[in-house]
This record gives C-alpha cells, sequence and structure tokens, in this order.
C-alpha cells in the first residue's frame, strides 16, 4: 500500500523532497527558511519567497475577495520581514474554475495592490490558469525583496541563553477575521534584525513553529506558557494551536534593546515568552497546523 501525504504530513514530505535538491554556491540559506537566500554580491542579499492560499484552508468562499488578495500578499511580505528585508518585486498565480465571477478576480487583484503599495513593491506579471469544475480557486504570490547584508536573520542563528519573544497577541486569528487584515511586521523586522539572533513569522501557531526556530538553530527551547500574551477571550491553548498570527517570533540576548523596541513601537506589544536551551526542547505535544493532516484554520 502506498503512502500517501497525509501519512506522511507536511514536514516529512518537504523534508523529502528538499533532502537533495541542486544548490549552487551563490545560495547562502535554502529550503526551510522563511525566505531562500541569494547572494548577488554587493552590499545587498537577494530573498526569494513563495506562497499559496486556497479556498476552504485559508479563507471561506464567502469571504470578500479584496480581504483574500490582502492576505495573499501580506503572507509573502510577512516572509521578507521575518528575514529583517523587505518586499521589491511580486507575481501572482491564479487557478479557478470558469465559473468564477470576473469581478470576484478584480476586487481580489484591489486587495494585492492594496497590500503592494502599502510596503513598496511591485506587482510585476503572474499567471492565469482554469481548474476543472468544483475545484478550489488557489491564489499564488512568489516575489523577490532585498535585505542589507549585514541584516539578515535567519531561523538558524539562536545561542543558548537568548530569551524568546513574540510581537502583539496570539490565538483565535482565523475564527476573529484577524487573518485576512493582519499588518506585516516589517519596519519592526528591520529595526530587530540589528538585535534578534534568530527570527520567523508564526503562521501555523506557536506549537508548530516555535520548535522549529529552534531546531534550526540546534537547540531546545523552554516555554513558559502563562506568559503567552493573549487575545481577549482567547486561552493559551489557542495562542499555542490556532496560528494566522503572523507575528514575529525571535530569540534575542538580554540588552537594553528591550526598551529602546518599546519607544520606537509603543503600540505594538512585545512579551518575552520562554528561553533557548543547550538540553533538549520542552515537549509541546500535538497541535498547530500542519498541510495534509489537517488542524484549525
Amino acid at each position: 500500500m502506498s503512502t500517501t501525504l497525509a501519512d506522511l504530513g507536511e514536514e516529512e514530505l518537504v523534508r523529502k523532497l528538499t533532502a537533495h535538491l541542486p544548490q549552487g554556491p551563490q545560495v547562502l540559506v535554502g529550503p526551510g527558511d522563511d525566505c531562500a537566500v541569494v547572494d548577488q554580491g554587493g552590499d545587498e542579499l537577494l530573498l526569494l519567497k513563495t506562497d499559496a492560499v486556497v479556498a476552504g484552508v485559508h479563507f471561506l468562499t464567502s469571504t470578500a475577495a479584496e480581504r483574500v488578495g490582502w492576505k495573499a500578499a501580506a503572507r509573502v511580505v510577512s516572509d521578507f520581514a521575518a528575514m529583517g528585508g523587505e518586499a521589491k518585486e511580486l507575481l501572482v498565480t491564479i487557478a479557478a474554475e470558469g465559473a468564477v465571477a470576473s469581478e470576484w478576480m478584480e476586487n481580489l487583484y484591489r486587495g494585492m495592490m492594496r497590500c503592494a503599495d502599502q510596503f513598496g513593491a511591485s506587482i510585476v506579471g503572474g499567471e492565469t490558469v482554469s481548474l476543472a469544475v468544483g475545484t478550489a480557486t488557489l491564489i499564488g504570490v512568489s516575489g523577490t525583496g532585498l535585505v542589507p547584508r549585514e541584516r539578515l536573520v535567519t531561523r538558524a542563528g539562536g545561542q543558548a541563553g537568548d530569551r524568546l519573544w513574540v510581537t502583539g497577541r496570539l490565538g483565535g486569528s482565523f475564527e476573529s477575521e484577524r487573518h485576512l487584515d493582519f499588518t506585516p511586521r516589517v519596519r519592526e523586522g528591520q529595526w530587530l534584525s540589528a538585535h534578534a539572533h534568530a527570527m520567523m513569522d508564526l503562521s501555523d501557531g506557536l506549537q508548530r513553529d516555535l520548535p522549529r526556530l529552534a531546531q534550526a538553530s540546534g537547540l531546545g527551547f523552554t516555554l513558559v506558557e502563562e506568559q503567552l500574551p493573549c487575545h481577549e477571550g482567547c486561552s493559551t491553548g489557542q495562542a499555542r494551536c490556532d496560528g494566522e498570527d503572523m507575528e514575529l517570533l525571535f530569540a534575542a540576548p538580554r540588552g537594553d534593546w528591550e526598551q529602546k523596541f518599546r519607544a520606537q513601537f509603543p503600540e505594538l506589544e512585545l512579551t518575552c515568552i520562554g528561553e533557548l536551551t543547550a538540553e533538549g526542547p520542552q515537549d509541546l505535544g500535538d497541535g498547530g497546523w500542519q498541510h495534509f493532516q489537517g488542524g484549525k484554520r
């Protein structure tokens, strides 16, 4: 009997598919981080990212198209922010059945253009393709970004003793529809890139994303659950597992940067939730989102 994608789960599938991918010497960071990083010479590094949202998984079919467009573009912008960079060019691929209203598609693009305009990116092309009747609409956004060479932050730079931090609040993003209107933490990510040793954005939930950051850094971690910053009406369990928060999770040493950050971004909450450790990780158990095996969306 064949092994299915559901048997493997997203993470194991990605490991199998990317284990032997060819990469030239200019590739500084390949699969496994928020973005790929390519060295083209000069003072800035090239960031590459692709992401997709699917009807019934990342948004409801009843969701206003402009909000879907914002989310589709903002997810990519958020990944650039998690590396300390900013978006430059975006390419859009849309797969939909012929019965989709053209007005819906036009409004979808309005949302993407609004996001691109706000964060200084250009939408430079893409592809449209038809799907069989009854197939869910898919919007894929790929992009290039730039980050100053000395400001690049990956998931892999954490050090034992670094404290773990999150911006904003967590939990209930899908139920409250915050996932459709979130603001990528671009300015905050650029500021933190001078202080953070490791960083990523929270898309699949702290339950899955925190172990990913620790593992990339070759470290364990401790999480102080009672310190999790929860949205009103959400439990700490929801803050760990719901996902789609799109806040920044990062590891940074102790220092006066915390006070400077709060002065620079007084309206954004900043919370210490644990620490990276040299010992094995704290077991968070099951939860969070993983494609092919279900979870909350």
